[in-house]
């Protein structure tokens, strides 16, 4: 018998005995990240889609949808290092990707500021991801040395192929410090990984935190055959790269499905609130969509930028809700502190969106929205480029050696017609208010210093 259903057994066995988890004791965590995935590729932020999320849909159906959130950066590393800390990306040393060469590497996770799984280790909860990493290769910035109890993932940027498991001919999969050979599709490998930790937990009273941060459906596109045969044939007139897209996509469903059925045989599904959302928009070289929003990942356009969210919690969050707030991914780092009674740090940008969730009105007044990307290359040169929305109006770049650019997204929130020329005051300001962004994060290096 598999150990985690072993462990669903003593679970049973706990709650006959009246042991289990005390009513008002706070939730179990879940985070779960895709890697690339666009707003347009979940069903039910897409109602004439081309393919199928049932289990996502469902995730959404029995809890809140968000329709306006917006990732951190339209890259991977910056999200997440926004995730973890609640900071802007530059003001955690990753304003651009972590790569595993350290002549195209543009960020490095600053030491010393404490991650979400600090905060909740502290206060009891067990902590572990799974999946990928991309914040670090070595110490300092290895997922245990950065709040994790347990790992079992990913070190790198991206596997060169989902069943190889290779970056540049290295092994990067790792349980805690230890290499690990696995066999078979990288995002199967990930599940059964998260499958087996929710078993563990089932005996357990102690809190958890998991966050399952998948590679799907960022590229090499590489969908399961059975997976694509089945989408070519159910969608006649389908492209190659739309059906290969598809069907990674669905996978990635199937897969999510059965994490979530792995937490209701544990006797979990009630007391844990599970977030799911992307670190970026899709890639449109990779036939990933992001309607109806405009281009997509490394773009500031909203389709570099719009993800799917969607947030359940049974009894807490009214099932089949939606909220039109405009918040970042990195809004679930204030939120578990503040479900977890974790005091909020004095010095973050995230807010929580515990009050929306609970079917109130955002406790806090509106702010700016911040966003920036460095890259290297001849399209960058090494330099960074920055978005900044305040309300309706969003002022943005997408090359460093491009001119500033301004939309009113109520009215053109395909941003077609920039009208930086018919409201300089406005854009002004606005840079103003970019340009003390930038300042804070350039506090922060995002190379590491040099051995003394």
């Amino acid at each position: 018998m598999k150990p985690y259903r072993l462990a669903l057994l003593a679970a049973s066995y706990l709650a006959i005995i009246g042991l289990t988890r005390a009513a008002g004791a706070p939730p179990n965590l879940v985070v779960i990240l895709a890697d690339d995935l666009g707003y347009g590729d979940v069903s039910a932020f897409r109602s004439d889609s081309d393919l199928r999320t049932p289990h996502l849909d469902q995730l959404a159906a029995e809890g809140m949808r968000f329709t306006a959130m917006r990732a951190n950066s339209t890259v991977c590393s910056p999200t997440r290092a926004a995730l973890l800390t609640g900071l802007y990306a530059d003001r955690a040393g990753v304003p651009g990707v972590i790569r595993t060469e350290r002549s195209n590497s543009w960020g490095h996770f600053a030491p010393g500021i404490s991650t979400l799984a600090d905060h909740l280790s502290k206060a009891g909860y067990h902590t572990a991801l799974i999946g990928k990493w991309h914040l670090g290769l070595e110490s300092p910035n290895t997922p245990n040395e950065r709040g994790f109890a347990f790992f079992h993932g990913f070190l790198g940027d991206m596997m060169e192929s989902y069943t190889t498991h290779l970056r540049h001919g290295r092994n990067y999969l790792r349980r805690n410090l230890q290499v690990e050979e696995a066999s078979g599709h990288a995002t199967d490998v990930f599940t059964a990984w998260a499958c087996d930790y929710l078993g563990e937990r089932a005996a357990s009273r102690q809190p958890f935190l998991l966050y399952l941060a998948y590679t799907a459906p960022h590229f090499p596109i590489e969908p399961p055959a059975d997976e694509l045969a089945r989408v070519q044939q159910r969608e006649p007139g389908i492209t190659a790269k739309r059906a290969a897209n598809v069907a990674l996509v669905e996978h990635l469903d199937k897969s999510i499905g059965r994490v979530l059925a792995a937490l209701r045989e544990a006797g979990l599904d009630r007391t844990t609130l599970v977030f799911f959302t992307s670190d970026n928009g899709g890639s449109l070289p990779h036939a990933q969509n992001n309607e109806p929003w405009r281009d997509g990942k490394q773009s500031h356009y909203d389709g570099g930028l719009r993800v799917p969210f969607m947030a359940r919690w049974p009894g807490t969050i009214t099932a089949g809700s939606r909220s039109d707030y405009a918040g970042l991914v990195f809004d679930i780092f204030a939120t578990c502190l503040e479900v977890a009674g974790v005091p909020r740090p004095a010095d973050i940008d995230a807010r929580s969106l515990l009050p929306i969730l609970q079917g109130d009105p955002p406790s806090e007044t509106p702010r700016d929205l911040y966003f920036v990307r460095r890259e290297g290359g001849t399209a960058y040169g090494g330099n960074a480029y920055h978005s900044l929305i305040r309300g309706e109006w969003k002022l943005l770049q997408n090359s460093p050696y491009r001119p500033l650019e301004l939309y009113n997204l109520r009215n053109d929130p395909q941003e077609t017609t920039n009208v930086i020329g018919l409201n300089q005051t406005l854009a002004r300001e606005m840079q103003l208010a970019l340009s003390a962004h930038i300042q804070r994060g350039g506090a922060v290096p995002w190379q590491p210093l040099p051995e003394q």
